[in-house]
């Protein structure tokens, strides 16, 4: 297995030596000979997982200075590209927050609002409700737990849709009515616990406070400033996306004929998913999102950046990081380094903004699964090799992409 210790010296003799499998090898877009050590890494990563379909990018001071995609797919064996589109799961969740705070800059929101009076939602259930604001939702701090409550929302479709008598699929409003009638596991703003009902919660705020449908909104004031305009929510079965694998099957949530299916196409309606996971994204455009978290850019101010990384009230984990506005947060000098991942069966990425300019991002068609090499480690060891980088190319690759 591929260690902290290993990784680079294996890329690198690999890449010498040409020993790397011609799936592995197959590769789109540019890499400079200073950051070869890092497609290197990204090659022998793949090429111990089998995995077909993956990218990565890298920005260092606002510039793009590495766009690969790896692998091909399909019977016409097309190459995954620098924008091919692949399902990033949780990694929509900072998009959703961006949105959310250009909002409240436009002075239609506050942090302080509660979800409850802004949504109706009944408090019959639970009187808290009314205290779950709009910061503790991107907080993870509303009070769901996916523990003690047994179950995600988002992922329990047969469990909700046999509760409320209705037949597959079930809509968010399903949802909705659902964990409205249950009462929360924890006092709201007393407890981290992260819980896709939050986020699920800030795309309806979005949808009600903007009048536009949440996608819409999105593209409009968070995507498009920065030239952004290829993502999309993923459908159900995700076309014109790379193909998405997994060696796991259940019975399709889709409708109610018992078929089963690969999970990937059919174990999560996706169409619940928006803004707590549904974007398809390429690597280099979450790269060029991620400038909105720098303060520089027409999206957001930096006043509203700051308050959308804040430390929660309930202050750090014992680690010393913190989650705010779709990140894990930690304080490194004067900055700040963010990052987060995503995870489905069928879709792994990563995607972390350094304190100092550099940022990183890679998707793949698969994770971790039962009997397959660590997936989690990737993150560490990519950001531990880029910044072992001495010397950093001076171009940029930008004006290729967007």
């Amino acid at each position: 297995m591929i260690t902290r210790r290993n990784l680079l010296t294996i890329g690198a003799t690999a890449l010498a030596l040409g020993a790397l499998p011609a799936r592995a090898a197959s590769a789109t877009g540019i890499v400079t000979d200073e950051l070869a050590p890092l497609d290197a890494m990204m090659r022998a990563f793949l090429a111990e997982r089998d995995i077909t379909c993956a990218q990565l990018a890298v920005a260092k001071a606002g510039r793009l200075v590495l766009a690969r995609g790896y692998g091909s797919y399909g019977p016409a064996n097309t190459a995954v590209q620098p924008t091919s589109l692949f399902r990033v799961a949780s990694l929509s969740k900072h998009i959703t927050a961006a949105a959310i705070m250009r909002l409240v800059q436009e002075g239609r929101l506050r942090l302080s609002d509660s979800v409850a009076d802004l949504l109706g939602l009944s408090l019959a259930a639970d009187p808290r409700l009314v205290t779950v604001s709009v910061r503790r939702l991107m907080q993870h701090l509303g009070g769901w737990d996916k523990t003690a409550a047994g179950r995600d929302y988002i992922f329990s479709d047969r469990d909700i849709a046999a509760e409320l008598g209705v037949p597959l699929p079930i809509g968010l409003g399903h949802i909705l009515r659902y964990a409205t009638s249950r009462p929360l596991d924890h006092d709201p703003g007393t407890r981290y616990s992260y819980n896709n009902y939050n986020f699920l919660l800030l795309g309806r705020i979005i949808e009600k406070v903007s009048g536009l449908d949440y996608a819409t909104y999105v593209k409009n004031k968070v995507m498009a400033p920065l030239g952004v305009t290829r993502p999309r929510l993923t459908t159900n079965p995700g076309t014109g996306e790379v193909p998405y694998l997994s060696k796991y099957t259940t019975t399709t949530v889709l409708d109610e004929s018992g078929k089963v299916v690969p999970y990937p196409y059919g174990g999560t309606n996706y169409a619940n998913c928006d803004s707590s996971g549904g974007w398809a994204v390429s690597a280099v455009d979450l790269v060029r999102l991620t400038r909105i978290f720098d303060g520089t850019t027409s999206v957001l101010t930096p006043t509203s950046v700051s308050a959308l990384l804040a430390k929660p009230e309930t202050g750090a984990f014992e680690s010393g990081s913190w989650y705010s506005g779709g990140w894990f947060v930690r304080s490194v000098g004067s900055g700040l380094n963010l990052w987060h991942a995503g995870s489905m069966p069928g879709a792994f990425a990563v995607l972390s903004r350094a304190h100092n300019g550099i940022v990183l991002c890679a998707t793949f068609n698969r994770r971790e699964e039962s009997g397959s090499p660590d997936f989690d480690a990737f993150h560490d060891e990519l950001y531990d090799a880029a910044q072992a980088i001495k010397t950093w190319p001076a171009g940029d690759l930008s004006s290729q992409y967007f």
